[in-house]
């Protein structure tokens, strides 16, 4: 492993998402600024070659199992530097924890040893990507230590973890120690060997085939889901994989007309701006022939596949007409209005799942912002970007005058659509954005954990989920200043032509900016270009005071012209949409969606919600795939009483 990781986190952004404007520093509302995490200067190492990294982290993996079996928890904790971490995603509690300083580690560790659910930790030397090895900690900086894998025994399950050690006087201590469960004693998943049979030999009259079987599946034909999820976008679709994988009846439902339809309908240029070694579904990889970044349409008809080869169990053209909890039954009546794909016809179900999962997306309602004037405007388009059909194809456009409000992702796609159909084009961008150059974005936010000599995206996926959110931050610090030299001259470009830039809150980039606030940022593929060259024009820096009936008029009572105006301007938060899907009652019980908190975990998605029963799961894809079996796991232990 050693030097070549330069990247401790995976930051390649979400599928384009518009963003709210009001601060480029905007914390969602509730949350934590987490701020980064000060680097270790305690590490002394100076000739990595007299290091033997193997035989430091059996000594400590030793004394760890020594305490653990006798129940020592201060001893425990005294094998972590005075401000270490301990992350903790299902082993130690059923929850998302991150515990810093050993007080603390103390404290956990003495509540979890009463219910005994860690037994053992042993190093994992399966491979080179996964052995004890010096490596480097800061991309920007000489800080090294040992990083090792592990593999983790609970009494409901396995896991698996990673450890890094700094030299703290000359004694090696545990800096970040995670542990992550994976499977649960029982309920292992029917994968290789344990693989189901599929065929029932002849002898038995009356037998079903597979269709027969499968049909009866997918229309819950006396029976019910024990889960039912809405929304079959990535975040559904992954989180009835996960599930099916662990034998829960799980039924999907959405509106569309087909599966993928979520991403077919947006804008007509939109790729994906992460690279496909990003972007691996749950057990089944993109082909070897995929293309680096992925087109919309292209990625529609891959979820549609998917979810017939892992038979999922999907109801479009389906809505959840109403739904009710009942605390004393633990279950949700829910009644759902669907399509029927044989016969067209209209039909009611009514279900009784023990939980629900909204997966309809990282956000909430659409966000139009209070202006007034939108019903005087007269030209031919005033929609929000998820709306936006693409510009029209044809050779009237010379002349013609769009005005995209918003500058992020879905803006600058939405722009250069329009200046590549003759369209002159003015960006509205009220705050500022984070750029990053596609090359930047590969070389330093993916960099070599994802892809294509890269090691297993699974473990890849555990080497960056197993950072504290605090050091993700700090490496985000480090792997920002590279991006920033990187791309200087774009940066600067896009200053002159009056486009204004930002580096991320406290200039950590991207990727905390996106778990902060949803948005904020792009990743070019051209449109800056054209907006150094003047080929897209930038009105920066004032609010938006009225729609006229030919364009905008803004705050320092300037006017700006236009045929056609798109809002880019984002999404609400996800607890909008459980407000307009669900009601009033389950969004009172359940607070605001993304954003840290005190520790450092992501408050209310792919975790309890306060809401008994009810899940929020979503994010972009390499998200939804590591924290699908997060939330899967969190299920099946409820339906089995083990938590």
């Amino acid at each position: 492993m050693g030097d070549q990781i330069l990247v401790g986190s995976s930051t390649a952004a979400p599928a384009p998402v518009e963003e709210l404007e009001p601060s480029s520093q905007r914390i969602t509302p509730g949350s934590t600024n987490l701020l980064p995490c000060p680097w270790p200067a305690t590490i002394t190492t100076k000739d990595e070659a007299s290091v033997d990294a193997p035989a430091v982290a059996a000594a400590i993996i030793g004394k760890f199992n020594e305490a653990l079996a006798g129940g020592d928890c201060k001893a425990l904790a005294s094998l972590f530097v005075e401000d270490g971490f301990w992350r903790d995603h299902l082993v130690l509690s059923w929850d998302l924890r991150t515990l810093k300083g050993r007080g603390k580690i103390q404290a956990a560790l003495e509540e979890n040893l009463k219910g005994g659910n860690l037994t053992k930790v042993e190093i994992d030397a399966s491979s080179e990507f996964r052995r004890p090895s010096v490596a480097g900690f800061a991309p920007a900086g000489d800080v090294k230590g040992i990083n090792f894998f592990t593999s983790v025994t609970t009494k409901h399950g396995e896991g698996r973890g990673v450890v890094r050690l700094v030299q703290k006087d000359g004694e090696w201590k545990i800096w970040t120690f995670f542990t992550g469960l994976e499977e649960l004693d029982g309920h292992e998943e029917p994968l290789g060997k344990r693989r189901a049979r599929g065929v029932q030999h002849g002898g038995k009259p009356g037998r079903k085939n597979w269709l027969d079987r499968r049909r009866e599946e997918v229309d819950f034909v006396d029976s019910e889901p024990d889960v039912l999820i809405i929304g079959a976008g990535q975040g559904g679709l992954t989180a009835h994989a996960r599930l099916k994988m662990l034998n829960v009846p799980t039924l999907v439902i959405d509106s569309n007309e087909s599966v993928g339809d979520n991403w077919r309908k947006r804008y007509h240029q939109l790729v994906l701006h992460d690279p496909v070694w990003y972007d691996h579904l749950p057990y089944l990889k993109f082909p070897e022939f995929w293309p680096i970044f992925t087109p919309k349409d292209m990625l529609g008809d891959w979820f549609e596949s998917y979810a017939k080869a892992l038979e999922l169990n999907v109801w479009m053209k389906s809505e959840l007409e109403s739904s009710s909890w009942d605390d004393t039954k633990q279950e949700w009546t829910a009644i759902i209005r669907r399509a029927h794909p044989d016969t067209g016809e209209t039909e009611t179900r009514t279900l009784h799942p023990k939980h629900i999962i909204q997966a309809t997306g990282a956000s909430g309602k659409k966000h139009l912002p209070s202006v007034p004037g939108f019903d005087s405007f007269k030209g031919d388009v005033l929609c929000h970007s998820s709306d936006f059909p693409g510009a029209k194809k044809t050779v009237t456009n010379k002349g013609k005058k769009a005005v995209v409000v918003g500058a992020c992702n879905s803006s600058h796609d939405i722009c250069q659509d329009y200046f590549e159909h003759g369209y002159e084009v003015t960006m509205v961008q009220r705050s500022s954005t984070c750029v990053v150059s596609s090359d930047a974005a590969l070389k330093y936010l993916v960099g070599v954990l994802y892809s294509e000599e890269g090691p297993p995206v699974e473990d890849a996926d555990l080497y960056v989920w197993g950072w504290p959110s605090e050091v993700l931050k700090a490496i985000q610090v480090d792997l920002t200043k590279l991006q920033v030299e990187l791309d200087a001259d774009m940066l600067a470009g896009l200053e002159n032509a009056g486009f204004k830039v930002d580096k991320g809150p406290n200039d950590s980039g991207l990727f905390p900016k996106y778990m902060q606030r949803g948005g904020g940022y792009y990743i070019d593929v051209g449109t800056s270009q054209l907006i150094i060259d003047g080929k897209i024009s930038v009105k920066q820096g004032q609010e938006i005071a009225e729609v006229l009936p030919h364009g905008l008029k803004f705050a320092d009572g300037t006017e700006l012209e236009a045929d056609e105006i798109v809002f880019a301007t984002g999404y609400e938060n996800m607890r909008t949409r459980a407000r307009g899907i669900f009601g009033d009652e389950l969004a009172d019980r359940i607070g605001d969606i993304w954003g840290w908190d005190e520790e450092g975990e992501m408050r209310g998605i792919w975790r309890g919600t306060g809401h008994p029963g009810f899940w929020f799961h979503g994010g972009n894809l390499a998200f939804c795939r590591y924290f699908s079996r997060v939330l899967a796991l969190q299920i099946k232990a409820k339906l089995e009483g083990l938590d």
